[in-house]
């Protein structure tokens, strides 16, 4: 069975992603409250997704969340666990801690994979014992509605942990992504921070507005984006990649050269922006969850529809 540390958002969705796949699941958490209330919410996000036909897997719900289990003792937990994915709060200290702990209880076989969505492998794992069986899966946030995860290997990582890892999150739906080394960021946070560096500069120098910078990506370049990748759309966009380049690397030398330093995100562009986005999305709890609920309404919609078209 599948081992998931900590039944927060992540957790739980993560679960959630390994039931839709038939496979057993223990959720670990310190408070016995805090499963009560994770299992509360899956039970209701499956039962929610099932009435309206979006829920993953062969399964049904009452099958999927019978695959779930919980535990707070963190040694009966692991046992016989073959995949732990640990998903505690984004805190080096806080990971050492667990992976530590984990090393000194788990087997020869069992994979510890953590969720992490910037710290690097060495920064996790380097001296543990268990190291070769360390890996960093990350996952994109809601991971149910988006399939993406980063494989991230330590330096010492056994190639075969790679391997499994990456044939599992296959099994499950997901799709996965190998690093060939570890870097600051990963990789979709470098292509995410690039898009929102030079977002922040455009709005900051009054270049456009933030709702309209918004739009840009929404009904522009993410439109593309959600079936194919920067490089295959310079490949379309002429006759290849090489006639892309021909043609357009001139062009694109000069606006790159135009870039300016990091943003500062400063205090003034940030009320500028969160104004903005306030007036269409007011930053109140009850607000910001109708519209979380409403992305991923979105996300699920598009998964579909991309599996269709695959199918198609």
């Amino acid at each position: 069975y599948f081992f998931f540390l900590f039944s927060g958002i992540i957790g739980r969705s993560w679960a959630m992603v390994f039931a839709a796949g038939g496979f057993k699941v223990k959720l670990y958490d310190i408070a016995q409250q805090q499963l009560a209330s994770a299992l509360e919410n899956i039970r209701k996000q499956m039962k929610e997704m099932e009435k309206s036909g979006f829920l993953k897997g062969a399964l049904s719900a009452e099958q999927q969340f019978a695959l779930i289990s919980v535990c707070t003792d963190l040694k009966a937990a692991v046992e016989g666990a073959t995949f732990i994915q640990e998903c505690s709060p984004e805190n080096v200290e806080v990971k050492k801690k667990i992976f530590s702990q984990l090393d000194l209880i788990v087997g020869d076989n069992v994979i510890l994979s953590s969720s992490t969505s910037c710290l690097l492998p060495s920064k996790l794992f380097t001296g543990l014992k268990h190291v070769k069986q360390c890996i960093v899966s990350h996952p994109v946030n809601p991971p149910y509605f988006v399939p993406l995860v980063e494989i991230v290997p330590h330096p010492e990582t056994d190639a075969s942990t790679t391997e499994r890892t990456y044939a599992l999150m296959k099994k499950i739906g997901q799709s996965p992504v190998r690093l060939n080394r570890e870097i600051e960021g990963f990789v979709l946070n470098r292509l995410q921070y690039a898009v929102i560096s030079e977002a922040w500069r455009l709005v900051d120098e009054g270049v456009i507005s933030a709702t309209d910078l918004d739009l840009v990506m929404s009904d522009g370049l993410g439109m593309r984006y959600a079936f194919i990748g920067p490089l295959e759309t310079m490949h379309l966009n002429a006759e290849g990649v090489s006639d892309y380049c021909e043609r357009y690397a001139e062009g694109m030398k000069l606006v790159l050269n135009t870039f300016g330093p990091v943003p500062e995100f400063s205090r003034e562009t940030v009320q500028k922006v969160n104004q903005a986005l306030s007036e269409k999305i007011p930053a109140v709890p009850k607000v910001l969850d109708a519209r979380r609920k409403w992305r991923d309404e979105c996300l699920t919609g598009l998964a579909k529809l991309k599996t269709q078209m695959k199918c198609d």
